[in-house]
């Protein structure tokens, strides 16, 4: 490892890191030359972390001379690994007690809700609870964050000193948009940000209703970027899979906002429009079957949720609203009408797109 000096760094300065460096028992190469002062890092540099060296104001660059192994590199037994659940409700409370299922041997539960903690703690679901990040994190081999989209970056940002220097970090963001990438420059030279959303849930919320069985059967979607490595990818599929899912699947950033808008987002937005129909009246639930339960059930929705979720996608999900009025427009147009035949074409198509999801 090379750090380079700023031209204004004084010699008390200099002396001070190379003291602290030697002291920890690295040998210093120093090069001076008639702009630039710099100093060679000689032995195991792979456990520094560049970042506390450009926080120094002295210090104008860091260059890493030696390859690092990078935080993807991990066991797939994933019994043997610790792991960090930020945000202890439905998903953060799931994830907790599939992990448990799976043997998990330590599992770190980090919470506002005091009383969350000390439920899950007494139902051996987590073995520590903390109500803030602190260096308990570093316990932590994976790192799970299923607290809002908008809350992820700054809680990354805020607490990334605490976390081991080969930390994987995840999330379970319906929504990507920028955070992949302004998270990955804040991960430290051994650390590992890959984004996942698994497609899992109710409608209910918080832990009180978790249940590791969300996770059977059901799609994982991986979302890679730039900077990721393959073995993080894999081991993020792999874990996706012990935990339940029967499909993996990886998508960009934008793919994954853009599809989720049509097979997430549009669906909440119809249940909701649909009961809220000027239709509804103190008749209708006498006149409730399958079919208006099955199309209302997403409309038992979490408010402050999914309208962080709409507006973080909303030009995307304007985009499926509009293209199901199309759809609509045709069926009205139809009835209008009186064309069996235009609406037999609208069925069998719908038919027939049905019976290849399932």
């Amino acid at each position: 490892m090379i750090i380079i000096f700023k031209e204004n760094a004084s010699g008390s300065e200099i002396q001070g890191l190379r003291q602290e460096l030697e002291t920890s028992g690295f040998r210093i190469d120093d090069s001076r030359g008639s702009e630039t002062h710099l100093f060679g890092i000689v032995g195991n540099t792979r456990e520094l972390d560049e970042r506390k060296f450009m926080r120094l104001p002295f210090v104008e660059r860091v260059v890493r001379v030696t390859p690092v192994s990078k935080a993807g590199n991990k066991t797939r037994e994933f019994g043997k690994l610790s792991y960090a659940i930020i945000g202890l409700g439905l998903m953060g409370g799931s994830y907790a007690k599939a992990l448990r299922n799976l043997g998990a041997k330590h599992i770190i539960g980090v919470d506002r809700d005091a009383k969350t903690l000390a439920l899950a703690k007494s139902e051996g679901v987590i073995d520590i609870g903390i109500t803030s990040a602190d260096a308990t994190l570093s316990q932590a081999d994976v790192i799970i964050c299923c607290i809002y989209p908008e809350a992820i970056v700054g809680f990354i940002r805020d607490n990334v000193e605490y976390f081991k220097a080969d930390a994987l970090v995840t999330d379970i963001a319906g929504i990507k948009g920028n955070l992949i990438s302004e998270v990955q420059p804040l991960m430290g030279p051994r650390m590992e940000f890959i984004s996942g959303h698994p497609m899992a849930g109710k409608q209910a919320n918080g832990y009180a209703v978790s249940d590791a069985v969300i996770f059977q059967n059901s799609n994982y979607i991986i979302v890679p970027e730039a900077g990721n490595s393959e073995a993080a990818c894999t081991w993020l599929e792999e874990f996706a899979r012990a935990i339940g899912a029967k499909h993996t699947v990886r998508v960009s950033p934008e793919e994954h906002d853009e599809i989720i808008a049509f097979t997430s987002d549009l669906p909440h937005v119809l249940a909701v429009s649909l009961i809220g129909s000027q239709s509804y009246n103190d008749k209708t639930k006498y006149f409730v079957a399958g079919s208006f339960k099955d199309g209302t059930r997403v409309a038992d929705i979490n408010p402050d949720l999914w309208s962080n979720l709409f507006i973080s996608n909303k030009e995307k999900v304007a985009q499926e609203v509009d293209k199901l009025i199309a759809q609509l427009e045709k069926w009205r147009e139809a009835l209008r009408n009186g064309d069996a035949e235009a609406m037999k074409e609208l069925m069998r198509t719908g038919r027939d797109r049905r019976k290849e999801l399932y």
